[in-house]
């Protein structure tokens, strides 16, 4: 995708003239918006986790000091932690999911009287074009997994179901960076988390509903991880809860065809070579 520009075209690369048509969201001018591309739902609540993808420019410079806008899969980056810039946390702050937008950070909230050199002047001015891809709420995860086990266990229905399909969500980002073993970790944990809570009639009722989703991913990134034992024991899981399940049928299918096709790789390099 092209990386936008500074100065945005048709519009005046002085920043004050620049900030004129821009809207204020700190009521100091320090932070300023202009909505691209609305987004739709919720916005991003604090301590969340976001994909974003952003330019940042300085004035008259035509080319970023700073962009992840060629990444084909940007990182998922926590707020105040991974994202450090004062400016830049507050604009996330005020977007929704699929929300393109442009700001100018003042120098307070963004590089300070000293900048950063060599790439950043001191008392720098600095316009950010982001489009948020998509956010995970972290906050109440974060809470969930500081708390000692017997805490965990006295946890709210609908808050443990939250934070079991944050982790579910993580180990989706994950898998689909490729990061098998990573995801493995995360859907392991949403199922202990699930597969430990004691309960019954309608409660056990979302709680499997929450379980089978995460037994069909734990599935499938056995497979990917070439261990169709244990891609097949989640498969099963799955269809104890549901067992018309088309995905988990598909999973133990899969399954067959991975030990088949591994039966005959090993017969055909344990086949006695020609002289």
């Amino acid at each position: 995708p092209q990386i936008p520009k500074w100065p945005p075209q048709g519009l005046n690369s002085q920043p004050w003239r620049l900030g004129q048509r821009m809207q204020d969201i700190t009521g100091d001018r320090g932070v300023l918006k202009e909505v691209i591309r609305a987004g739709a739902g919720e916005m991003v609540p604090q301590d969340a986790s976001v994909l974003v993808k952003f330019s940042g420019y300085l004035e008259y410079m035509d080319k970023p000091f700073d962009t992840n806008w060629y990444r084909r899969n940007p990182r998922l980056m926590k707020l105040g932690e991974e994202i450090t810039l004062q400016g830049m946390e507050i604009g996330l702050l005020t977007m929704k999911k699929g929300e393109l937008a442009r700001f100018l950070f003042t120098p307070s909230y963004a590089y300070g009287a000293l900048g950063c050199p060599p790439l950043i002047p001191p008392n720098a001015t600095v316009l950010f074009e982001m489009e948020l891809l998509d956010f995970l709420d972290s906050a109440e995860s974060d809470r969930f997994f500081v708390l000692t086990t017997e805490q965990q266990d006295t946890f709210p229905l609908q808050k443990m179901l939250k934070v079991a399909n944050t982790e579910r969500e993580f180990g989706n980002y994950l898998f689909r960076q490729k990061r098998f073993m990573d995801a493995r970790e995360r859907y392991k944990r949403a199922s202990l988390i699930l597969c430990r809570r004691p309960s019954s009639g309608d409660e056990q009722c979302q709680i499997d509903a929450a379980k089978l989703l995460v037994f069909l991913n734990l599935s499938f990134t056995y497979l990917k991880l070439e261990r169709p034992g244990r891609a097949l024991t989640y498969g099963k899981k799955a269809l104890e809860i549901d067992k018309r399940n088309a995905k988990a049928l598909f999973r133990c299918g899969q399954v067959s065809k991975s030990r088949f096709l591994c039966w005959v790789k090993k017969l055909h390099q344990a086949k006695p070579q020609p002289c």
